[in-house]
């Protein structure tokens, strides 16, 4: 393409859907759409509206070689940096995890929960990655003076988040700390009315099965503790008591065939199981303790 040509929005389109679909993107067209906005800095709606704009050649190359990055494996959500959680937009980078659908339930029923009290709650996100879980907790809540804090090992990921919480006006109430687990805590008195985590839990031997985008291009840490998964899971059941005051909560997500051995791992003399919530597709994916 010489810097006179230009390349009409359908041409463009069929030419990515075509590429994608051949490169074995299930949603090729769909996922072309996305990448051709993203290029052109424009919304879905612009593209809809305008059949008959045309790409210059510089936002040809732009929106090619996103299509190439998209064909080779790469997640959507890293190319555009942005993945939509709770109804509020997220800054993502290949240091965080993408947030999911499921998680979502997460954050629904640790609202229901903070419901129950009418003090003000301080909460834990261990692990927090992009923040979502905590940023949107500190968005949805009706406690105005809500505080939390964000537990994560990757300072890198914590830069993500605090973006996000300035994204979203709560980072003066979202406290960020590096810490693996409660490490950083230890020693401090450091209470919560409620943790809340969704931890690396995929077992190590089935990360060959996950799909290409997540097993190549996701942060290994964010998904795998190795082994079985559930040390993590562990780790939480066992220290979080001490950071938590009486009656608090603890929500965690877990894999979609862990919950059998979750519940065996559940303390009865240190925690009341709640509910272990499924997800839209019934598949047990949030367990909800409370300290006794």
């Amino acid at each position: 393409m010489n810097d006179k040509e230009t390349l009409p929005l359908a041409s463009a389109t069929r030419e990515g859907a075509l590429i994608l679909q051949r490169s074995g993107v299930a949603e090729a067209r769909r996922e072309a759409v996305s990448l051709l906005a993203h290029a052109l800095r424009r919304d879905l709606t612009f593209l809809l509206t305008h059949p008959e704009h045309t790409l210059t050649s510089t936002d040809a190359s732009r929106f090619r070689a996103m299509i190439e990055r998209r064909a080779a494996g790469e997640p959507l959500q890293y190319i555009t940096g942005r993945q939509e959680f709770y109804g509020l937009e997220f800054e993502v980078t290949p240091d965080v995890l993408i947030p999911r659908p499921e998680t979502e339930l997460l954050v629904e029923k640790a609202l229901e929960l903070l419901k129950e009290s009418d003090e003000p709650p301080r909460i834990c996100d261990v692990g927090t990655g992009s923040g979502c879980i905590a940023v949107t907790l500190l968005h949805e809540s009706k406690h105005p003076v809500a505080r939390m804090m964000g537990l994560d090992i990757s300072p890198a990921a914590l830069e993500v988040a605090a973006r996000n919480a300035a994204r979203h006006d709560v980072r003066e109430r979202l406290d960020l700390v590096a810490s693996d687990c409660f490490a950083a805590l230890a020693g401090g008195r450091a209470r919560f009315s409620m943790i809340v985590s969704n931890p690396p839990y995929i077992d190590e031997d089935a990360i060959a099965d996950l799909q290409r985008e997540v097993r190549f291009f996701e942060p290994r840490g964010a998904l795998t503790p190795g082994a079985d998964g559930l040390s993590l899971i562990r780790r939480l059941l066992t220290d979080a008591p001490s950071f938590l005051f009486p009656g608090g909560h603890l929500l965690l997500e877990i894999g979609f065939d862990q919950h059998s051995a979750v519940r065996e791992l559940i303390d009865g003399r240190v925690w009341r199981l709640l509910d272990i919530y499924g997800d839209l597709q019934g598949i047990p994916r949030i367990v909800a303790l409370r300290k006794n």
